[in-house]
C-alpha cells in the first residue's frame, strides 16, 4: 500500500480496495484487515444493508472518510460493470479487488435446478470475472492486485454441492488464467478457506466434532486467518501471483 503526495498542492492518492460481500463474516474482516493496512474500503453488499454501514461507520471513525457502502447483484455482466462503475465513482480509482462473495448451498443430483445454475455459478465465476474484466484498465493503470476468495472444496468435492464445488473449481481456474491474461502489471492470487466457521444452521456436537476429526490441527480457523492472509498476497507479496493459499489447518491433506 502507498499514499503518495502528488505535485501542485493536489490532494494526496490513497489506494482504495474494494471488497465484494463486505458486510459480515470473512468480507467485513477483510475490509477491516486492509482498513488497519491504510487502504480506503469499498464495503459491497447485496441485502445486508445494516451490517455494510455499521461496519463503514465503525471505519469511519478510526479514520475519516475512509470506508464507503454500495449495494449491487453480481449476477449478470452489466451488473457486475454497474458496480465496477459506482466503485470508480467513490474516490476515481481501484487497486485492489477482492472477490469474496459466494452462494452456498446444496444442490443434491437430482434437485438441482437452472435457478441454481444461475446463482451459484453466477456469484462464483460470473460475477468475479465480469467484474475483475470491468476493473482490469483501472487495475493495470495502477499496477493492482486481485484476490479470489476459492475453496478447498474447489479441488475436493462436496457431498450434495457438485454446483458449488463446480463454481469454485471455475474460480481457481479463472485465479490462473487472469494472472497470465493480466501480468505484468496486475498479480491475482486466491484463498481457499477450509472450516472457518460454522455453517447456518449450525451442526450438532457430534456434526461438529465429525468436522474437527478431518482437520489435522483439529479446531476451526478464524476469519481473521482468511483477513490476515489475503492482506499478505495484497501488500506484502509482490513476486507472488497465479497462486492459490490454502488456509485449513490441513484439512485438504485428508482425503
Amino acid at each position: 500500500m502507498s499514499t503518495s503526495q502528488p505535485s501542485g498542492g493536489e490532494s494526496p492518492t490513497y489506494d482504495v480496495a474494494l471488497i465484494t460481500g463486505s458486510a459480515q463474516r470473512i468480507g467485513a474482516a477483510i475490509a477491516t484487515a486492509l482498513h488497519q493496512r491504510g487502504y480506503r474500503v469499498i464495503i459491497h453488499y447485496r441485502s445486508s444493508a445494516a451490517a455494510a454501514q455499521q461496519l463503514a461507520a465503525d471505519l469511519n471513525a478510526v479514520r475519516a472518510d475512509s470506508a464507503r457502502c454500495i449495494n449491487g447483484n453480481l449476477q449478470s455482466q452489466l451488473e457486475a460493470q454497474t458496480l465496477a462503475t459506482a466503485a470508480l465513482s467513490q474516490w476515481g480509482h481501484i487497486d485492489v479487488l477482492i472477490n469474496n462473495a459466494s452462494s452456498f448451498y446444496p444442490t443434491p443430483l437430482g434437485s438441482a435446478t437452472e435457478a441454481d445454475w444461475d446463482a451459484l455459478i453466477g456469484s462464483n465465476m460470473k460475477g468475479p470475472f465480469f467484474l475483475a474484466q470491468a476493473l482490469a484498465p483501472m487495475l493495470t493503470r495502477r499496477a493492482g492486485c486481485i484476490v479470489n476468495i476459492v475453496d478447498i472444496f474447489a479441488e475436493q468435492a462436496l457431498k450434495d454441492h457438485p454446483l458449488y464445488c463446480m463454481a469454485k473449481a471455475g474460480l481457481a481456474m479463472m485465479t490462473k488464467s487472469l494472472a497470465r491474461e493480466l501480468a505484468p502489471r496486475v498479480r491475482v492470487n486466491g484463498v481457499a478457506p477450509g472450516a472457518i466457521l460454522w455453517p447456518e444452521p449450525a451442526p450438532n456436537a457430534e456434526q461438529k466434532q465429525h468436522m474437527l476429526d478431518k482437520i489435522p490441527l483439529q479446531t476451526l480457523g478464524s476469519t481473521t486467518d482468511i483477513a490476515a492472509t489475503v492482506t499478505f498476497l495484497v501488500a506484502d507479496a509482490p513476486y507472488i501471483s497465479g497462486q492459490i493459499l490454502a488456509v485449513d489447518g490441513g484439512r485438504s491433506l485428508q482425503n
